[in-house]
């Protein structure tokens, strides 16, 4: 007596069976084509991992071309001095500047307070502007662009505070041109990705827009 069930009877269907269920596509896309949502963007790695571990062979695999570090150097200069233009002019209509006083207190506050300013500024400018579109000023006219390390996307307005923070606090507050230098100047010496240590901050990377 055979114990293979009647047809009808609940046992599997054969793998050709054209009512099979079948496992449903993948949904959504990546914004630099080709990867399902949840994929790796760039190659090998799974979503919500380490972006900074186990790297492929190709690990720039489906990313726009890296912005070269010179270019970021020379965008990031033409933002300064869009925002010493600003803070210049502030400074003056405010009594901002370091004028010679009598008093050393008046001397103090008045540096203070410019570093203040500057650091609101500078990141208020980095912040809504990379959150906007992923470029300041100085990024849009060189062809730059900055993107989640994950995804590809335009970075959120927390992320794009975290990165600005990271940059400009010490800019502003005690290490001014050394910081940038070695913030920005990182770039120059990272491996695969070309990353500033504020990108490191945030993970983020600048791109080339076509």
């Amino acid at each position: 007596m055979t114990t293979e069930p009647p047809p009808g009877s609940g046992g599997e269907p054969p793998e050709d069976d054209p009512f099979r269920k079948q496992p449903p596509p993948p949904q959504g896309g990546h914004p630099y084509g080709g990867q399902p949502y949840g994929g790796d963007p760039y190659g090998g790695r799974a979503h919500g991992g380490d972006p900074y571990g186990g790297h492929p062979a190709d690990p720039q695999a489906g990313m726009p071309p890296l912005a070269d570090s010179g270019r970021r150097t020379l965008a990031r200069l033409i933002d300064m001095v869009l925002v010493f233009i600003a803070l210049a002019l502030l400074s003056w209509a405010f009594g901002l500047g370091d004028y010679g006083v009598d008093s050393d207190e008046v001397q103090v506050g008045r540096s203070l307070s410019r570093s203040v300013v500057a650091a609101v500024l500078y990141i208020a400018y980095d912040t809504f502007l990379t959150a906007r579109t992923g470029q300041t000023l100085g990024k849009k006219w060189l062809g730059l662009r900055v993107a989640n390390l994950d995804n590809g996307a335009t970075p959120s307005l927390q992320t794009s505070l975290l990165r600005a923070l990271v940059l400009w606090v010490p800019f502003a507050f005690c290490c001014f041109v050394f910081w940038t230098a070695i913030a920005g100047g990182w770039s120059f010496f990272d491996k695969p990705y070309k990353q500033g240590l504020h990108d490191k901050a945030a993970k983020t990377v600048v791109v080339t827009v076509n």
